[in-house]
């Protein structure tokens, strides 16, 4: 199922559903940080997605990066909540969602790296190319919050 993104958009289309939803800044001892490169849109994005009712946030992010990468994680610090209305994301099946965002940090303790039916491509980033790949403006916001070594997360 195809999705695309509106940012500040007045053309998106009205929200029909609220999602809770969860992303990981997942790093190797390098520094390089995990991304996929997403089957619906064909960006570039954290591993992450929609919180089931019977979990807690942060079992929600080990959940989905394991489903969408294969590895088993340990949450270690929160980069921050995004929940900001302009955003606004629409399937093909007719769902139009305003999703928030809680994204944490995470370090890996087990797994083997493997795509899933949600991704096309994994790989550890060096922050100096992240630039050069295509990516949602709130992927970036969520990567350029991390690499700032932030104090406190960013609530937003």
């Amino acid at each position: 199922m195809a999705r695309r993104e509106y940012y500040n958009d007045p053309q998106a289309p009205a929200p029909n559903s609220l999602v809770v939803a969860t992303s990981a800044v997942v790093t190797d001892d390098a520094g390089r940080i995990l991304l996929q490169r997403r089957v619906d849109s064909g960006n570039w994005a954290l591993p992450g997605g929609g919180m089931e009712i019977n979990e807690s946030l942060a079992d929600s992010v080990v959940r989905e990066v394991k489903e969408e990468t294969g590895l088993d994680v340990e949450v270690t610090g929160l980069v921050g909540t995004y929940t900001d209305p302009r955003h606004i994301i629409a399937y093909t099946d007719g769902e139009v969602r305003r999703q928030f965002n809680i994204c944490y940090t995470a370090h890996v303790v087990g797994g083997q790296l493997a795509i899933s039916d949600e991704s096309t491509e994994l790989r550890f980033i060096d922050p100096a190319e992240l630039d050069s790949l295509p990516m949602h403006h709130t992927q970036r916001l969520r990567i350029s919050h991390y690499l700032e070594n932030r104090k406190s997360p960013y609530l937003g």
